[in-house]
C-alpha cells in the first residue's frame, strides 16, 4: 500500500466517482482505476460496488476511509518534522478559521506570513467556530483561529485581537433612529441569525444570558449560513441581526444599514492548537506572528 493510493482511495470514495476523482487528481480515469483495483488486489477486498456505470463504497470501504485518512495525516505530520530539521519554516501549513475571521481579519496577516515564509504553503479551510475546533481535536488542522473561548481536552488557546458584535439594522426598522435599546426591549423585534455552531451566535447568546434575557425568547425567523447572508436578509425587511462590526463596518459606513444604539462586551478571536501534537516550524511562526501583532488588532 502506498501513500498514492490512499490519496487516490480518498478522493474516489469522497465523491462516489471515478472521472470527478481523476479530475481532482489532474491524472488520467484508467489511472485512478487501476490504483483502485491494485488497493483492493493486494488486500483481498472490495472498496467499491461496481453498479452500472455508477460506484459505491461497500461496507469495508466506509470502514476504511478513516483509516486512510489517519494514515494519510500521520505521514504528514512526519513530512513536517522532517522539513522542520531543515532549519527554515517550509510545508504545509493547515490552517482554519471560523469565517467572520477569515473574511475580515485574516487575510493582511496571511500575506504578511507568506512574505516572510514564502516556502510555506497555506491550506486555509473556513466553516465556523465548532468546526474549526473539531477540525482542531481530529488532527485535520495544524492551528485554528475562532471567536472567543472554545472547550475541549488538550486544546492550547491564546487571544490575539478584540472584536465586538454590534446589533445592525436596515434604514427602515425602528431602532435605526438611534435610540437608546434596553435589555428588555429585544423580544420586540424579529432576528435573523448565524447558525448554531457560530461563534458570532454564541457570544451573542452568553451576552443575552449575562443580561438575564433568555435567548430563545427571541423570536428568530431565520438562520443564516454566513455574514452576508444575514446583512441581505435584514436589508429587505425589518428583522435585526447581531454580527462582529468588522463584518458590517463597511455597509455602515455607506449608510446601507444602522448600528443600533445598544452596546455589547468586548469578545476576542483566538488561535488554538492541540497540545499534544507536534508545533511544526511553520506552524509556530504564525503563532509568534499572531500573538508579536496581537496589540494591532482592536476595533472600536
Amino acid at each position: 500500500m502506498t501513500l498514492d493510493q490512499l490519496r487516490i482511495f480518498l478522493e474516489v470514495a469522497t465523491y462516489e466517482h471515478v472521472t470527478r476523482a481523476a479530475q481532482t487528481l489532474n491524472m488520467t480515469q484508467s489511472a485512478v482505476s487501476a490504483a483502485v483495483a491494485a488497493l483492493e488486489a493486494r488486500h483481498g477486498v472490495t472498496l467499491f460496488d461496481r453498479i452500472g456505470r455508477r460506484i459505491e463504497l461497500t461496507q469495508a470501504g466506509r470502514a476504511f476511509v478513516k483509516e486512510a485518512r489517519s494514515a494519510l495525516r500521520r505521514a504528514e505530520e512526519a513530512e513536517r518534522f522532517l522539513s522542520d530539521l531543515g532549519g527554515t519554516a517550509s510545508g504545509v501549513l493547515r490552517l482554519h478559521a471560523s469565517q467572520t475571521v477569515a473574511s475580515y481579519w485574516l487575510p493582511p496577516h496571511l500575506v504578511r506570513f507568506r512574505e516572510r515564509h514564502p516556502r510555506v504553503e497555506i491550506q486555509l479551510s473556513l466553516g465556523n467556530t465548532r468546526s474549526a475546533t473539531s477540525a482542531i481535536m481530529e488532527g485535520a488542522a495544524d492551528l485554528a483561529i475562532v471567536e472567543g473561548e472554545v472547550e475541549g481536552d488538550g486544546l492550547l488557546q491564546k487571544v490575539v485581537a478584540r472584536d465586538r458584535l454590534v446589533l445592525v439594522v436596515s434604514k427602515r426598522h425602528p431602532w435605526a433612529d438611534g435610540r437608546p435599546i434596553g435589555a428588555a426591549d429585544l423580544s420586540s423585534t424579529t432576528w435573523i441569525m448565524r447558525e448554531s455552531g457560530s461563534g458570532t451566535r454564541a457570544a451573542f447568546e452568553r451576552d443575552l444570558a449575562a443580561l438575564g434575557v433568555d435567548p430563545s425568547r427571541l423570536l428568530t425567523v431565520l438562520e443564516m449560513p454566513s455574514n452576508e447572508a444575514c446583512l441581505a436578509a435584514v436589508e429587505v425587511g425589518r428583522s435585526a441581526t447581531v454580527l462582529s462590526k468588522r463584518a458590517a463596518l463597511a455597509r455602515l459606513n455607506d449608510g446601507s444599514f444602522h448600528e443600533v444604539n445598544f452596546e455589547l462586551p468586548v469578545r476576542h478571536f483566538a488561535m488554538i492548537r492541540h497540545a499534544e501534537r507536534h508545533a511544526a516550524r511553520s506552524v509556530r511562526a504564525m503563532m509568534e506572528m499572531l500573538e508579536t501583532s496581537a496589540g494591532d488588532n482592536a476595533i472600536g
